[in-house]
């Protein structure tokens, strides 16, 4: 069987041809653009490498629903550039790119920067319910807001210029690719796996960042055993935009004195290196305990032989109903409805859900019309919530509700518009 190539990303080069490679990756939203004001530095010592994700600053519109999905696209590109190893400097969704590059492709890093970024961004309910907003209302509610979530107030106010460029970047990006960032985001979390991370990192976040702020960055730190931290001061979540030249001096210390001499094929390490990095903190030594304990999920204990299809069922309920509901399911749950609630995991969602014949958005079609034959309201509600989460746009959840009122009866169906209409108007509301 052949398979297809991984589709290249959008890139240009500045600076010297024979100088190491340096990468710096966008955040979500964002194009290589906001980089402009480091570039010319960094170009004098590196060969800088900038990216735009899919759909993004007119790049071709694949999406790519998972971060190791992104890093794949960005290896093939280097590869076929023949870059083979580089430093690597990402904000947010970028700075995912850089954690999977550290954790599944060591050999390839010299030196990491993560800014803005996280171990695990917010909630996959979040990230979800942002793709239900831009499926149904398109991009202009997120773009309207991104200034606000991007910069503080004050740079906003005075930067009128770059706060409108801002606002057209995101809305000139390609709605498909935007949600489909949103589901790599969802599904991102390497909590568990920070310690593994053997390449000299520089976590960097804006103090008045208020979406990764410096809680998570401590986080960051606290995890990778050879990681600073940096904290700037009057910046929010897109501090290299709002403070470029504090982001430009610290990102070129960093690469200057925590490039990693090599990996070593034999024992599968990265070379141990001669001198530590120097630590360019802004915001007082970093604690040497973790800030926050960080404990996996807990669930109830599996039977022998059986845990794979309840991590999957597991999986897939939080993917289709949302964290929010399954946790408050599995709160409730007793001695007396545990089995059930396990039951259903294990074989609903761990097995049903996961069969190849149907994709989700059937699934959702075939469920909504099962429970308005049932007439039950209750579960029709948050598989309607589940339904615009597996990509059905609410004039389809509609097109099925019609289709029941004529097989399933119109009184039933009556009641179950009420129900779908006023999920849909709380599901699909635009953020303040």
């Amino acid at each position: 069987m052949s398979q297809t190539p991984p589709t290249p990303l959008q890139y240009r080069f500045d600076g010297p041809e024979d100088a190491p490679v340096l990468i710096l990756g966008p955040s979500l939203g964002t194009t290589w653009h906001m980089w402009d004001r480091q570039v010319p530095e960094l170009a004098e010592q590196w060969r800088v490498f900038r990216f735009d994700l899919p759909g993004h600053g007119g790049a071709p519109a694949y999406p790519a629903g998972s971060v190791g999905d992104l890093t794949v696209r960005l290896l093939a590109t280097l590869d076929a550039l023949g870059v083979q190893r580089f430093g690597y400097a990402g904000c947010a969704l970028g700075g995912a790119i850089g954690v999977e590059l550290a954790l599944r492709h060591p050999e390839r890093l010299a030196s990491l920067a993560l800014i803005a970024a996280s171990p695990r961004f917010g909630t996959a309910d979040e990230f979800r319910q942002r793709g239900v907003i831009v499926r149904t209302n398109g991009l202009d509610p997120i773009a309207r807001t991104a200034p606000e979530r991007w910069f503080t107030g004050g740079f906003a106010a005075a930067q009128p210029a770059i706060t409108e460029w801002a606002v057209q970047m995101v809305r000139t990006t390609d709605p498909g690719c935007y949600i489909a960032a949103c589901e790599a985001l969802a599904a991102f979390d390497v909590r568990a796996e920070l310690g593994r991370i053997g390449v000299p990192t520089l976590v960097l976040v804006g103090a008045d960042d208020q979406v990764t702020g410096p809680a998570q960055a401590r986080t960051i730190v606290a995890g990778i055993p050879d990681a600073r931290l940096a904290v700037v001061p009057g910046a929010s979540h897109l501090v290299p935009v709002e403070q470029p030249t504090a982001v430009t001096d610290l990102l070129a210390h960093h690469f200057a004195t925590a490039w990693h001499p090599g990996y070593d094929a034999a024992t599968g390490q990265m070379a141990a290196i001669a001198a530590p990095p120097v630590k360019p903190v802004l915001s007082g030594p970093v604690p040497t305990a973790p800030v926050a304990e960080i404990a996996p999920a807990v669930r109830p204990p599996e039977p022998s032989g059986r845990a794979d299809t309840y991590d999957t069922g597991i999986k897939i309920r939080r993917e289709v109903l949302g964290d929010a509901h399954v946790d408050r399911a599995l709160a409730s749950a007793d001695d007396f409805s545990g089995d059930f609630q396990e039951f259903i995991t294990r074989y609903a969602w761990g097995e049903i859900w996961d069969r190849p014949g149907l994709d989700r958005r059937s699934r959702s079609c075939v469920t909504l019309t099962a429970l308005v034959a049932g007439g039950h309201l209750d579960e029709l509600a948050f598989h309607t919530r589940a339904a615009l989460r597996n990509g059905l746009t609410p004039e389809e959840i509609k097109e099925v509700l019609l289709q029941a009122a004529v097989y399933c009866g119109v009184p039933a169906a009556n009641s179950a518009f009420k129900v779908a209409q006023r999920v849909i108007r709380e599901e699909t509301t635009p953020l303040e």
